[in-house]
């Protein structure tokens, strides 16, 4: 038994880094994607129900069924799909690296909203942490001020992301000691699905994929980021503390700029570098004090 509890904590560790790995090829796919950025975020969570479904019939069903956490699961649901509908406009409107940093600033919002809504003790490490990251915020976003317009736009957005993401994340983990990785993944994007099918339908000029091509990229979205990527997080984050979870996956903006840089020829400048780097910083710091 003492055995098995590291060997379990070793597999989610490797969920979550795999995870990491799958999700930062999620704005490469929005990129490439010929639907509008609504259409694309319904396309991704619709296209990923099934599967995901399908997985719940399969699993073994355990001995003591137990009612799912309905409200943690809808909160997880609509959270993510707050999540997407801003975060795919940001894709489209600035940088891949600023937008996956940007979403990434949700370890900072999970530990600020635990401090404005239950009063919980913020560190002095984490003030620090949170002043680090507002520098490298500001590197990473300068260039854009100047710019101003829909480059701008795209980095609130990304930071509205960011927002929505923490909420889901502290859903997730309420969720996970009472459903399975499995009906997690199912119902909260079902519920995603749900609450964006109006959305993309009241924004999208282009709902409906161009091309074949068109619907291999939307499916590749749905399995790889989504099925893959949030599953594998989703498994990580029952068998991890949350606050080592959200550190682990700041993976994801670095292997998101590389992607952008090897498949679209995405290249930053030194200054938006330097506040990538002091970001990543500022959000570590910000979880060892949190």
């Amino acid at each position: 038994m003492n055995q098995a509890a590291p060997s379990r904590k070793s597999l989610a560790f490797a969920a979550l880094l795999l995870g990491a790995v799958a999700i930062a090829f999620a704005p490469i796919f929005v990129r490439l994607s010929d639907t509008s950025p609504g259409a694309s975020a319904f396309w991704r969570v619709a296209l990923a129900s099934l599967p995901l479904w399908l997985w719940v019939g399969m699993s073994p069903r355990p001995a003591q069924t137990r009612s799912l956490p309905w409200r943690p699961l809808l909160a997880a649901g609509l959270c993510f799909a707050g999540d997407l509908a801003a975060w795919h406009i940001s894709i489209l409107y600035t940088s891949v690296a600023n937008s996956t940093l940007e979403a990434n600033f949700a370890p900072i919002f999970v530990t600020l909203g635990a401090w404005l809504m239950f009063r919980q003790h913020v560190s002095r490490l984490f003030l620090i942490a949170l002043a680090v990251t507002l520098g490298g915020a500001a590197l990473l976003i300068g260039p854009n001020f100047a710019l101003g317009g829909r480059a701008l736009l795209g980095d609130a957005l990304g930071v509205l992301t960011a927002i929505f993401y923490a909420g889901y994340m502290l859903a997730i983990k309420a969720a996970s000691g009472r459903a399975s990785t499995a009906a997690i993944m199912a119902v909260s994007t079902s519920f995603a699905a749900i609450a964006l099918l109006p959305y993309s339908l009241a924004t999208a000029a282009v709902f409906l994929p161009q091309s074949a091509g068109g619907w291999l990229v939307l499916i590749g979205l749905a399995l790889i980021p989504h099925v893959a990527g949030q599953s594998l997080i989703a498994y990580g984050f029952t068998h991890l503390p949350a606050a080592f979870s959200s550190v682990s996956l700041l993976l994801q903006p670095v292997l998101a700029a590389i992607y952008a840089w090897a498949l679209l020829g995405e290249i930053l400048g030194t200054e938006q570098m330097l506040g990538g780097f002091v970001v990543l910083a500022g959000i570590y710091l910000a979880k060892r004090g949190s």
